[in-house]
Protein backbone atom coordinates (compact mmCIF):
# COMPACT_ATOMS: atom_id res chain seq x y z
CA UNK A 1 0.00 0.00 0.00
CA UNK A 2 0.96 3.63 -0.35
CA UNK A 3 2.98 5.05 2.54
CA UNK A 4 1.15 7.30 4.98
CA UNK A 5 4.34 9.04 6.07
CA UNK A 6 4.13 12.65 4.81
CA UNK A 7 7.64 13.58 5.95
CA UNK A 8 9.23 10.87 3.83
CA UNK A 9 8.04 12.76 0.74
CA UNK A 10 8.46 16.30 2.00
CA UNK A 11 10.04 18.35 -0.77
CA UNK A 12 9.00 21.27 -2.97
CA UNK A 13 7.71 19.04 -5.76
CA UNK A 14 5.45 17.10 -3.44
CA UNK A 15 4.27 20.23 -1.64
CA UNK A 16 3.15 21.63 -5.01
CA UNK A 17 1.63 18.24 -5.87
CA UNK A 18 -0.29 18.25 -2.60
CA UNK A 19 -1.70 21.71 -3.34
CA UNK A 20 -2.79 20.60 -6.83
CA UNK A 21 -4.41 17.31 -5.78
CA UNK A 22 -5.98 18.41 -2.48
CA UNK A 23 -9.69 19.09 -2.55
CA UNK A 24 -12.07 16.09 -2.73
CA UNK A 25 -11.37 14.90 0.83
CA UNK A 26 -11.53 18.28 2.55
CA UNK A 27 -14.57 19.45 0.56
CA UNK A 28 -16.58 16.25 1.07
CA UNK A 29 -15.87 16.11 4.81
CA UNK A 30 -16.50 19.85 5.28
CA UNK A 31 -19.92 19.67 3.62
CA UNK A 32 -20.78 16.96 6.15
CA UNK A 33 -21.20 19.86 8.63
CA UNK A 34 -24.30 21.08 6.80
CA UNK A 35 -27.47 22.59 8.26
CA UNK A 36 -28.61 19.18 9.52
CA UNK A 37 -25.19 18.44 10.99
CA UNK A 38 -24.84 21.79 12.74
CA UNK A 39 -28.36 21.39 14.14
CA UNK A 40 -27.57 17.89 15.42
CA UNK A 41 -24.34 18.96 17.13
CA UNK A 42 -26.07 22.05 18.56
CA UNK A 43 -28.83 19.93 20.07
CA UNK A 44 -26.29 17.43 21.41
CA UNK A 45 -24.49 20.19 23.31
CA UNK A 46 -27.65 22.05 24.35
CA UNK A 47 -29.56 18.99 25.60
CA UNK A 48 -26.77 16.69 26.86
CA UNK A 49 -23.89 19.02 27.68
CA UNK A 50 -20.56 17.23 27.20
CA UNK A 51 -22.26 13.81 27.15
CA UNK A 52 -21.61 13.15 23.45
CA UNK A 53 -18.08 14.53 23.11
CA UNK A 54 -16.59 11.05 23.53
CA UNK A 55 -18.45 9.82 20.43
CA UNK A 56 -16.46 12.14 18.18
CA UNK A 57 -13.34 9.96 18.52
CA UNK A 58 -14.81 6.69 17.15
CA UNK A 59 -16.96 8.66 14.68
CA UNK A 60 -13.84 10.39 13.30
CA UNK A 61 -12.01 7.06 12.92
CA UNK A 62 -15.04 5.56 11.15
CA UNK A 63 -15.37 8.59 8.86
CA UNK A 64 -11.71 8.36 7.84
CA UNK A 65 -12.03 4.62 7.13
CA UNK A 66 -15.08 4.96 4.88
CA UNK A 67 -13.90 8.08 3.06
CA UNK A 68 -10.46 6.59 2.41
CA UNK A 69 -11.92 3.44 0.89
CA UNK A 70 -14.21 5.44 -1.40
CA UNK A 71 -11.34 7.66 -2.52
CA UNK A 72 -9.12 4.62 -3.12
CA UNK A 73 -11.81 3.02 -5.27
CA UNK A 74 -11.94 6.18 -7.39
CA UNK A 75 -8.16 6.47 -7.74
CA UNK A 76 -7.57 2.81 -8.68
CA UNK A 77 -10.53 2.30 -11.03
CA UNK A 78 -10.93 5.84 -12.39
CA UNK A 79 -14.69 5.32 -12.08
CA UNK A 80 -17.48 6.67 -9.90
CA UNK A 81 -19.29 4.60 -7.27
CA UNK A 82 -22.49 4.32 -9.32
CA UNK A 83 -20.50 3.09 -12.34
CA UNK A 84 -19.01 0.27 -10.28
CA UNK A 85 -22.35 -0.65 -8.71
CA UNK A 86 -23.94 -0.95 -12.16
CA UNK A 87 -21.06 -3.04 -13.49
CA UNK A 88 -20.99 -5.42 -10.52
CA UNK A 89 -24.66 -5.65 -9.47
CA UNK A 90 -26.67 -4.73 -12.56
CA UNK A 91 -29.12 -1.99 -13.47
CA UNK A 92 -31.96 -3.13 -11.17
CA UNK A 93 -30.00 -2.87 -7.92
CA UNK A 94 -28.42 0.36 -9.12
CA UNK A 95 -31.88 1.83 -9.71
CA UNK A 96 -33.14 0.94 -6.20
CA UNK A 97 -30.04 2.32 -4.49
CA UNK A 98 -30.11 5.54 -6.52
CA UNK A 99 -33.84 5.99 -5.88
CA UNK A 100 -33.26 5.78 -2.11
CA UNK A 101 -30.28 8.12 -2.40
CA UNK A 102 -32.32 10.60 -4.47
CA UNK A 103 -35.16 10.69 -1.92
CA UNK A 104 -32.75 11.13 1.00
CA UNK A 105 -30.71 13.81 -0.75
CA UNK A 106 -33.79 15.74 -1.84
CA UNK A 107 -34.79 15.92 1.81
CA UNK A 108 -31.26 16.98 2.73
CA UNK A 109 -31.31 19.68 0.03
CA UNK A 110 -34.53 21.02 1.56
CA UNK A 111 -32.70 21.14 4.90
CA UNK A 112 -29.88 23.19 3.35
CA UNK A 113 -32.22 25.82 1.90
CA UNK A 114 -34.06 25.84 5.20
CA UNK A 115 -30.70 26.58 6.86
CA UNK A 116 -30.12 29.45 4.41
CA UNK A 117 -33.55 30.89 5.27
CA UNK A 118 -33.05 30.50 9.02
CA UNK A 119 -29.54 32.01 9.12
CA UNK A 120 -30.36 35.06 7.00
CA UNK A 121 -33.55 35.77 8.97
CA UNK A 122 -31.28 36.19 12.01
CA UNK A 123 -29.76 39.14 10.14
CA UNK A 124 -33.25 40.48 9.33
CA UNK A 125 -33.40 39.39 5.68
CA UNK A 126 -36.51 37.58 4.40
CA UNK A 127 -36.22 34.04 3.05
CA UNK A 128 -38.21 35.18 0.01
CA UNK A 129 -35.14 37.17 -0.97
CA UNK A 130 -32.26 34.98 0.18
CA UNK A 131 -33.52 31.54 -0.87
CA UNK A 132 -34.18 32.37 -4.57
CA UNK A 133 -30.98 34.45 -4.73
CA UNK A 134 -28.92 31.65 -3.20
CA UNK A 135 -30.50 29.05 -5.49
CA UNK A 136 -29.66 31.15 -8.55
CA UNK A 137 -26.09 31.70 -7.32
CA UNK A 138 -25.61 27.96 -6.72
CA UNK A 139 -27.00 27.10 -10.16
CA UNK A 140 -24.88 29.72 -11.94
CA UNK A 141 -21.71 28.59 -10.12
CA UNK A 142 -22.09 24.97 -11.19
CA UNK A 143 -23.51 25.40 -14.69
CA UNK A 144 -21.11 28.17 -15.73
CA UNK A 145 -17.98 27.12 -13.82
CA UNK A 146 -15.25 24.54 -14.48
CA UNK A 147 -14.32 21.84 -11.95
CA UNK A 148 -11.11 23.63 -10.98
CA UNK A 149 -12.78 27.01 -10.36
CA UNK A 150 -15.61 25.45 -8.38
CA UNK A 151 -13.21 23.38 -6.29
CA UNK A 152 -11.18 26.49 -5.41
CA UNK A 153 -14.36 28.29 -4.28
CA UNK A 154 -15.33 25.28 -2.17
CA UNK A 155 -11.90 25.17 -0.53
CA UNK A 156 -12.21 28.86 0.40
CA UNK A 157 -15.72 28.22 1.77
CA UNK A 158 -14.26 25.43 3.94
CA UNK A 159 -12.12 28.01 5.75
CA UNK A 160 -15.22 29.77 7.09
CA UNK A 161 -16.01 26.80 9.32
CA UNK A 162 -13.45 28.40 11.63
CA UNK A 163 -16.31 30.65 12.78
CA UNK A 164 -17.57 27.73 14.90
CA UNK A 165 -14.16 27.29 16.50
CA UNK A 166 -14.12 30.99 17.37
CA UNK A 167 -17.70 30.82 18.73
CA UNK A 168 -16.71 27.88 20.91
CA UNK A 169 -13.69 29.71 22.29
CA UNK A 170 -15.77 32.83 22.95
CA UNK A 171 -18.00 30.72 25.21
CA UNK A 172 -15.01 30.50 27.62
CA UNK A 173 -15.01 26.69 27.93
CA UNK A 174 -13.79 24.90 31.07
CA UNK A 175 -11.20 22.55 29.57
CA UNK A 176 -10.83 20.19 32.55
CA UNK A 177 -14.37 18.72 32.38
CA UNK A 178 -14.27 18.85 28.57
CA UNK A 179 -11.14 16.70 28.28
CA UNK A 180 -12.55 14.29 30.88
CA UNK A 181 -15.78 13.99 28.85
CA UNK A 182 -13.81 13.29 25.65
CA UNK A 183 -11.97 10.42 27.36
CA UNK A 184 -14.95 8.98 29.27
CA UNK A 185 -17.65 7.12 27.28
CA UNK A 186 -21.18 7.60 28.58
CA UNK A 187 -23.70 4.90 27.64
CA UNK A 188 -27.45 5.23 28.09
CA UNK A 189 -30.40 3.28 26.71
CA UNK A 190 -32.84 6.14 27.18
CA UNK A 191 -34.78 6.83 23.98
CA UNK A 192 -33.55 10.41 23.67
CA UNK A 193 -29.94 9.32 24.05
CA UNK A 194 -30.28 6.55 21.45
CA UNK A 195 -31.93 8.95 19.01
CA UNK A 196 -29.14 11.50 19.45
CA UNK A 197 -26.45 8.81 19.06
CA UNK A 198 -28.06 7.74 15.80
CA UNK A 199 -28.14 11.37 14.73
CA UNK A 200 -24.46 11.93 15.60
CA UNK A 201 -23.36 8.93 13.54
CA UNK A 202 -25.85 9.41 10.71
CA UNK A 203 -25.13 13.10 10.17
CA UNK A 204 -21.36 12.49 10.11
CA UNK A 205 -21.14 9.41 7.85
CA UNK A 206 -23.80 10.05 5.21
CA UNK A 207 -24.27 7.78 2.15
CA UNK A 208 -24.04 10.67 -0.34
CA UNK A 209 -20.46 11.39 0.79
CA UNK A 210 -19.17 8.07 -0.58
CA UNK A 211 -20.72 8.72 -3.98
CA UNK A 212 -19.42 12.29 -4.10
CA UNK A 213 -15.81 11.75 -3.03
CA UNK A 214 -15.31 8.86 -5.45
CA UNK A 215 -16.81 10.88 -8.30
CA UNK A 216 -14.61 13.85 -7.36
CA UNK A 217 -11.44 11.75 -7.37
CA UNK A 218 -12.47 10.26 -10.71
CA UNK A 219 -13.51 13.63 -12.16
CA UNK A 220 -10.20 15.16 -11.09
CA UNK A 221 -8.37 12.29 -12.84
CA UNK A 222 -6.10 11.64 -9.86
CA UNK A 223 -3.58 8.94 -10.75
CA UNK A 224 -2.78 6.31 -8.17
CA UNK A 225 0.88 7.28 -8.00
CA UNK A 226 -0.37 10.54 -6.46
CA UNK A 227 -2.92 8.84 -4.25
CA UNK A 228 -0.87 9.35 -1.07
CA UNK A 229 -1.81 13.04 -1.37
CA UNK A 230 -5.52 12.21 -1.66
CA UNK A 231 -5.28 9.96 1.38
CA UNK A 232 -3.90 12.82 3.45
CA UNK A 233 -6.54 15.09 1.93
CA UNK A 234 -9.17 12.69 3.32
CA UNK A 235 -7.58 12.41 6.76
CA UNK A 236 -7.09 16.17 7.18
CA UNK A 237 -10.64 16.87 5.99
CA UNK A 238 -12.17 14.40 8.46
CA UNK A 239 -10.10 15.74 11.38
CA UNK A 240 -11.03 19.36 10.62
CA UNK A 241 -14.70 18.45 10.20
CA UNK A 242 -15.00 16.77 13.57
CA UNK A 243 -12.96 19.54 15.20
CA UNK A 244 -15.71 21.91 14.03
CA UNK A 245 -18.34 19.51 15.42
CA UNK A 246 -16.45 19.46 18.73
CA UNK A 247 -16.57 23.25 19.08
CA UNK A 248 -20.26 23.42 18.11
CA UNK A 249 -21.05 20.97 20.92
CA UNK A 250 -18.78 22.86 23.35
CA UNK A 251 -20.29 26.27 22.50
CA UNK A 252 -23.83 25.04 23.13
CA UNK A 253 -22.92 22.98 26.21
CA UNK A 254 -21.08 25.88 27.87
CA UNK A 255 -23.92 28.32 27.33
CA UNK A 256 -27.34 26.87 26.50
CA UNK A 257 -27.08 23.61 28.50
CA UNK A 258 -25.46 25.31 31.49
CA UNK A 259 -28.31 27.83 31.68
CA UNK A 260 -31.03 25.21 31.19
CA UNK A 261 -32.44 26.71 28.00
CA UNK A 262 -34.40 24.75 25.41
CA UNK A 263 -33.65 24.93 21.68
CA UNK A 264 -34.90 22.98 18.68
CA UNK A 265 -32.79 24.25 15.75
CA UNK A 266 -29.38 25.68 14.90
CA UNK A 267 -31.11 29.07 14.48
CA UNK A 268 -32.29 28.86 18.09
CA UNK A 269 -28.72 28.06 19.14
CA UNK A 270 -27.32 31.09 17.32
CA UNK A 271 -29.88 33.41 18.89
CA UNK A 272 -29.36 31.94 22.38
CA UNK A 273 -25.60 32.48 22.21
CA UNK A 274 -26.08 36.28 22.03
CA UNK A 275 -26.91 37.05 25.66
CA UNK A 276 -24.73 34.19 26.96
CA UNK A 277 -21.49 34.43 24.99
CA UNK A 278 -21.80 37.82 23.34
CA UNK A 279 -23.26 39.27 20.15
CA UNK A 280 -20.20 38.38 18.07
CA UNK A 281 -20.38 34.71 19.08
CA UNK A 282 -24.03 34.70 18.00
CA UNK A 283 -23.29 36.41 14.67
CA UNK A 284 -20.37 34.10 13.90
CA UNK A 285 -22.53 31.05 14.64
CA UNK A 286 -25.27 32.39 12.33
CA UNK A 287 -22.77 33.19 9.57
CA UNK A 288 -21.32 29.69 9.93
CA UNK A 289 -24.81 28.24 9.48
CA UNK A 290 -25.31 30.27 6.29
CA UNK A 291 -21.92 29.22 4.90
CA UNK A 292 -22.54 25.57 5.75
CA UNK A 293 -26.03 25.64 4.22
CA UNK A 294 -25.15 27.26 0.91
CA UNK A 295 -22.01 25.12 0.65
CA UNK A 296 -24.04 21.93 1.09
CA UNK A 297 -26.88 23.26 -1.11
CA UNK A 298 -24.34 23.10 -3.92
CA UNK A 299 -22.65 19.79 -3.09
CA UNK A 300 -25.69 17.63 -2.24
CA UNK A 301 -27.55 18.21 -5.54
CA UNK A 302 -24.22 17.82 -7.34
CA UNK A 303 -23.53 14.52 -5.57
CA UNK A 304 -27.01 13.24 -6.41
CA UNK A 305 -26.64 14.26 -10.04
CA UNK A 306 -23.25 12.57 -10.37
CA UNK A 307 -24.63 9.37 -8.89
CA UNK A 308 -27.71 9.20 -11.11
CA UNK A 309 -25.83 9.99 -14.33
CA UNK A 310 -23.03 7.55 -13.59
CA UNK A 311 -25.51 4.82 -12.66
CA UNK A 312 -27.49 5.34 -15.87
CA UNK A 313 -24.42 5.65 -18.07
CA UNK A 314 -25.01 9.30 -18.99
CA UNK A 315 -22.29 11.90 -19.49
CA UNK A 316 -21.46 13.65 -16.21
CA UNK A 317 -18.88 16.13 -14.97
CA UNK A 318 -18.35 19.82 -14.38
CA UNK A 319 -15.97 20.16 -17.31
CA UNK A 320 -18.70 19.22 -19.78
CA UNK A 321 -20.93 21.92 -21.26
CA UNK A 322 -24.74 21.89 -20.94
CA UNK A 323 -24.97 20.69 -24.55
CA UNK A 324 -22.49 17.85 -23.94
CA UNK A 325 -24.15 16.63 -20.71
CA UNK A 326 -27.82 17.74 -20.82
CA UNK A 327 -29.07 15.10 -18.35
CA UNK A 328 -26.38 16.03 -15.81
CA UNK A 329 -27.24 19.73 -15.75
CA UNK A 330 -31.02 19.18 -16.09
CA UNK A 331 -31.17 16.90 -13.03
CA UNK A 332 -29.02 19.33 -11.05
CA UNK A 333 -31.26 22.23 -12.05
CA UNK A 334 -34.41 20.29 -11.14
CA UNK A 335 -33.15 19.43 -7.66
CA UNK A 336 -32.23 23.07 -7.00
CA UNK A 337 -35.65 24.32 -8.16
CA UNK A 338 -37.57 21.76 -6.06
CA UNK A 339 -35.35 22.20 -3.00
CA UNK A 340 -35.57 25.98 -2.98
CA UNK A 341 -39.18 26.15 -4.18
CA UNK A 342 -40.63 23.96 -1.42
CA UNK A 343 -38.97 26.12 1.25
CA UNK A 344 -40.97 29.10 -0.04
CA UNK A 345 -44.31 27.29 0.23
CA UNK A 346 -46.36 28.34 3.27
CA UNK A 347 -46.96 25.57 5.83
CA UNK A 348 -44.76 23.03 4.00
CA UNK A 349 -44.07 19.98 6.25
CA UNK A 350 -40.34 20.66 6.30
CA UNK A 351 -39.64 18.98 9.63
CA UNK A 352 -41.27 15.71 8.49
CA UNK A 353 -39.40 15.80 5.18
CA UNK A 354 -36.07 16.39 6.92
CA UNK A 355 -36.73 13.70 9.51
CA UNK A 356 -37.73 11.00 7.02
CA UNK A 357 -34.73 11.84 4.83
CA UNK A 358 -32.57 10.97 7.82
CA UNK A 359 -34.47 7.69 8.26
CA UNK A 360 -33.66 6.81 4.65
CA UNK A 361 -30.03 7.85 5.22
CA UNK A 362 -29.78 5.56 8.22
CA UNK A 363 -31.32 2.64 6.36
CA UNK A 364 -29.23 3.17 3.23
CA UNK A 365 -25.80 3.54 4.83
CA UNK A 366 -25.28 -0.13 5.85
CA UNK A 367 -26.07 -1.24 2.29
CA UNK A 368 -23.59 1.32 0.95
CA UNK A 369 -20.92 0.10 3.38
CA UNK A 370 -21.45 -3.54 2.36
CA UNK A 371 -21.12 -2.62 -1.33
CA UNK A 372 -17.93 -0.64 -0.63
CA UNK A 373 -16.45 -3.62 1.23
CA UNK A 374 -17.45 -5.97 -1.59
CA UNK A 375 -15.80 -3.77 -4.22
CA UNK A 376 -12.70 -2.79 -2.22
CA UNK A 377 -11.85 -6.48 -1.59
CA UNK A 378 -12.28 -7.55 -5.22
CA UNK A 379 -8.74 -8.32 -6.44
CA UNK A 380 -9.88 -8.29 -10.08
CA UNK A 381 -10.90 -4.67 -9.54
CA UNK A 382 -8.34 -3.41 -7.01
CA UNK A 383 -5.33 -5.69 -7.54
CA UNK A 384 -2.86 -5.26 -4.68
CA UNK A 385 -4.80 -2.27 -3.31
CA UNK A 386 -7.50 -4.34 -1.61
CA UNK A 387 -8.20 -3.81 2.10
CA UNK A 388 -5.96 -5.27 4.76
CA UNK A 389 -7.37 -7.33 7.69
CA UNK A 390 -7.51 -4.33 10.07
CA UNK A 391 -9.46 -2.17 7.62
CA UNK A 392 -11.92 -5.01 6.98
CA UNK A 393 -12.43 -5.73 10.69
CA UNK A 394 -13.02 -2.08 11.58
CA UNK A 395 -15.35 -1.43 8.65
CA UNK A 396 -17.41 -4.59 9.19
CA UNK A 397 -17.72 -3.57 12.84
CA UNK A 398 -18.93 -0.13 11.75
CA UNK A 399 -21.40 -1.75 9.36
CA UNK A 400 -22.81 -3.95 12.13
CA UNK A 401 -23.14 -0.94 14.44
CA UNK A 402 -24.93 1.02 11.72
CA UNK A 403 -27.33 -1.89 11.09
CA UNK A 404 -28.17 -1.99 14.79
CA UNK A 405 -28.60 1.79 14.93
CA UNK A 406 -30.75 1.75 11.79
CA UNK A 407 -33.00 -0.95 13.25
CA UNK A 408 -33.29 1.06 16.47
CA UNK A 409 -34.11 4.15 14.41
CA UNK A 410 -36.90 2.39 12.50
CA UNK A 411 -38.39 0.75 15.59
CA UNK A 412 -38.21 3.95 17.65
CA UNK A 413 -40.09 5.68 14.80
CA UNK A 414 -42.77 3.02 14.31
CA UNK A 415 -43.17 2.00 17.97
CA UNK A 416 -42.20 5.06 20.03
CA UNK A 417 -44.00 3.75 23.13
CA UNK A 418 -41.50 0.88 23.36
CA UNK A 419 -38.71 3.44 23.71
CA UNK A 420 -40.39 5.57 26.33
CA UNK A 421 -41.27 8.35 23.87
Amino acid sequence: MVSLNPFKRLNWRNILLFLSVIGPGIITAAVDNDAGGITTYSLAGAHFGYGFLWTLIPITVALILVQEMSARLGAVTGKGFSDLIRERFGVRWTFYILLALFIANLGNTLAEFSGIAASTEIFGVSKYITVPTSALAVWFLVVKGSYKKIENIFLVASLFYATYVISGLMASPNWGPILKAVATPVISFHADYIAMLIGMVGTTIAPWMQFYIQSSVSDKKIQFKDYWVTRWDVIIGCLITDLVAFFVVVACAETIYRHGLNIETAKDAALALGPLAGKWASMLFAFGLFNASIFAATILPLSTTYSICEGMGWESGLDYSFKEAPAFYSIFTGIIIVGAGLILLPNAPLISIMYWSQVVNGMLLPFVLVIILWLINDKRLMGKYVNGPLFNFLTWTLTLVMVILSVLLVFSTLFPHLFGQ
